[in-house]
């Protein structure tokens, strides 16, 4: 039996579309296990969206995927999930299942390939790679296309910042927040993103928090998917304002993701608890911090 442990994630971080990310500590474990013959994968009941027990399962693709690449002839598998991301709230918990997938099999088939191998299958499978870079890598990264093929570059964020989740109850599928992004935007907004995501990464590194409500705006992404999330501009524009935080989609939404001054938690908490109150939103407030790790497998 292999066990896999991946991390949530937290993608796009306002301005990095499709580029940047963090690794949350938060987790989903896979439990694979090679068998004679067939297919049997275990999820909890309960779960909403509801997972497939099928060949439709995401770890079951992404595992047969690995063992086609490297040859490997599997006989059966059983797979177990046990969840610990919230699905469907943009924490990446699609991309756990891919690389949990990915990771068991190339355990499975003697580890033939690396992490960034890996990466490069995850981000084939789920067609953009900010969550899969943290999620296999840990930490903060940045992922780019060098031509022939993703890389991703890890960093450990400034241990004077931590990361703060705002998760609904409602869900929100990727492919639907996708549709609604335009094919093109102004030149002056792709400056501004440029201008913001640089600052974010310098902000990341270097922990100058009072920079985080400038370095997370966006104009290429979540203007247009304010329209699916009701509140969206109101309730980003509110918390910075509030606590100086950096606050953004985080992924594809409908979770919110703040970046904060660690010595500041216990006052974020309280003008947060308020200001959702006064503004009539149902959050749950989940305090949280970097993984730097990404996937391993337990027991190493």
């Amino acid at each position: 039996m292999v066990e896999v442990i991946v991390p949530a994630t937290s993608a796009n971080l306002g301005p990095g579309f499709d580029v940047l990310g963090l690794s949350i500590n938060l987790y989903n474990r896979f439990k694979v296990l090679e068998t004679d013959g067939g297919l049997n994968i275990e999820v909890p009941a309960g779960t909403i969206p509801e997972l497939p027990t099928d060949k439709k399962n995401l770890v079951y693709i992404s595992a047969k995927r690995l063992f086609d690449e490297v040859g490997y002839k599997y006989r059966g598998l059983h797979i177990a999930i046990e969840i610990g991301v919230p699905l469907g709230r943009g924490l990446g918990s699609s991309s756990t299942a891919i690389v949990g997938g990915l990771v068991a099999a190339n355990e499975i088939a003697g580890a033939r390939l690396s992490k960034d191998e890996i990466f490069m299958l995850a981000t084939e499978i789920e067609g953009h790679p900010d969550n899969a870079g943290p999620a296999i890598f840990g930490g903060f990264t940045i992922c780019y296309n060098s031509g022939s093929g993703f890389r991703a570059v890890s960093h450990k964020p400034s241990d004077s910042l931590k990361p703060v989740l705002l998760i609904p109850n409602s869900v929100l599928e990727t492919k639907t927040a996708r549709g609604v992004l335009p094919k093109e935007v102004p030149l002056t907004d792709a400056v501004f993103n440029i201008a913001r995501s640089s600052l974010l990464v310098s902000v990341l590194l270097t922990g100058r928090s009072e920079l985080l409500r400038d370095a997370m705006q966006d104009r290429l992404h979540q203007p247009y998917r304010a329209s699916l999330i009701p509140g969206l501009n109101d309730m980003i524009r509110e918390i910075g304002g509030a606590t100086g935080a950096g606050v953004a989609l985080s992924g594809a939404g409908p979770s919110l993701v703040c970046i904060i001054d660690r010595l500041s938690e216990k006052d974020f908490y309280e003008k947060i608890r308020q200001l959702l109150k006064e503004i009539g939103q149902d959050y749950l407030i989940q305090f949280a911090d970097f993984d730097l790790e990404g996937a391993r497998v337990s027991g190493r």
